[in-house]
This record gives C-alpha cells, structure tokens and sequence, in this order.
C-alpha cells in the first residue's frame, strides 16, 4: 500500500473551535488562517450552508491519533 498518502485529520494543536481548518492546512502545506478567511468568506455568501458543512466535519473527521 501506499506509505505517502496524507489523510485528513482535525487538528489538535492548531484549532480554533474544532480543528478542522487547521487539518487542512497541515495537510495541504499551507496557512490555516489563509483556510479560515476562505471559509469565512463562503460562510457569508452560502447564507449558513458553509457551517452545516463544517458541523458535518466536525462529526466526521476524526482528530489526529495520540502518539
């Protein structure tokens, strides 16, 4: 199988309410502010779609496992 596969885990050092934007950026190598005011942005014209979807996340995700 393949070793090199990056999963997506809600963080549990770079969190804000639920970890979920700081999962992204570590997985993706970026800034999780930069993923923030993104998701920001979308929650303001989506009119609360972008929050059910992040509620969604929340349950689905799971944090990163202990070491």
């Amino acid at each position: 199988m393949a070793e090199n596969v990056k999963r997506l885990y809600r963080s549990r050092t770079d969190r804000m309410i639920a970890g979920i934007c700081g999962g992204l950026g570590e997985m993706f190598s970026i800034d999780a502010t930069l993923i923030r005011l993104i998701f920001a942005l979308v929650a303001l014209f989506t009119v609360g779609t972008a929050a059910l979807v992040y509620i969604l996340g929340w349950i689905i995700i799971p944090e990163t496992p202990a070491d």
